[in-house]
């Protein structure tokens, strides 16, 4: 498990540890941080500890929306297969 130090969300040195690579480790805390630094310009004087909690939020509800999509898109698939294998004719003995 490789340890990763970044700034982030006006907190220095926050120290994590994950299996995951630097590439996705860098592009989420850059999704993440893009986020938060929107969501403080439209919360106005909302304390980090809000912003933060509002930031999770938004991103649960992410993953939980591409979850559904997944779960649909392979509803779709195995949907797709049995209508392949009733066309295919069963061989003959």
């Amino acid at each position: 498990m490789q340890e990763y130090i970044l700034n982030a969300f006006d907190l220095v040195n926050v120290s994590f540890r994950t299996e995951a690579g630097n590439d996705r480790v860098q592009k989420a805390h850059e999704y993440a941080q893009s986020l938060y630094e929107e969501l403080k310009v439209h919360g106005g004087n909302l304390t980090r500890d809000r912003l933060l909690a509002i930031l999770l939020l938004g991103i649960t509800d992410d993953l939980l929306q591409q979850k559904n999509k997944v779960d649909e898109l392979n509803s779709a698939l195995i949907s797709l297969l049995k209508k392949i294998d009733d066309c295919i004719p069963d061989n003959p003995k």
